[in-house]
């Protein structure tokens, strides 16, 4: 089988060992993603799932660059990757809910205004923030278990959770 990639995608000679942030997470993410859209889940549980493959893919290819080219090489990779998926998307997915920011005065006074909130947005940046805290949390699971992980930790930790904030989401909206 390694042959037939080698033989079909010579590039991949060139590409030493992978040590991803959590490829698992990625492809989990963005077939949750589907399957949300698949059974017309609402968009800001779409946007939950694509936001954690945006940036779970951002911290894939972030560590496959070994050399550090600019300060804050990690991040700016990460951030781009989130852009570059999330914005393309946002006019295909436009569910927008009104939030009235009331300051003081009447209804329609300079302080008090509507505003509109693109859902996949907010469910995006929720799910990239969720790909982020992850790992930190899996290593103090693991530090309380003395060092030792469960086989994979991370993915099913990133998983689970993004499972029960889309199921709290979905019904509590």
């Amino acid at each position: 089988m390694k042959k037939l990639l080698f033989l079909l995608f010579p590039f991949l000679l060139l590409v030493p060992s992978v040590l991803a942030h959590c490829p698992l997470c990625t492809i989990g993410a963005a077939a949750a993603a589907g399957g949300a859209a698949y059974f017309g889940v609402s968009q800001i549980i779409i946007g939950l799932f694509t936001g954690a493959f945006a940036v779970s893919i951002g911290w894939w290819i972030s560590r496959l660059i070994k050399k550090k080219y600019i300060p804050f090489q990690r991040t700016a990779i990460v951030i781009f990757s989130f852009a570059t998926t999330i914005f393309p998307l946002m006019p295909l997915l436009t569910d927008m809910k009104p939030y009235y920011l009331s300051w003081f005065g009447d209804y329609g006074s300079l302080f008090n205004r509507t505003y509109l909130i693109n859902m996949f947005l907010v469910g995006s940046i929720i799910g990239g923030i969720v790909v982020c805290f992850t790992p930190w949390l899996s290593d103090k699971i693991s530090k309380m278990r003395g060092n030792r992980t469960l086989p994979f930790q991370g993915t099913a930790l990133t998983l689970i959770i993004l499972a029960i904030i889309s199921l709290i989401i979905q019904f509590a909206l």
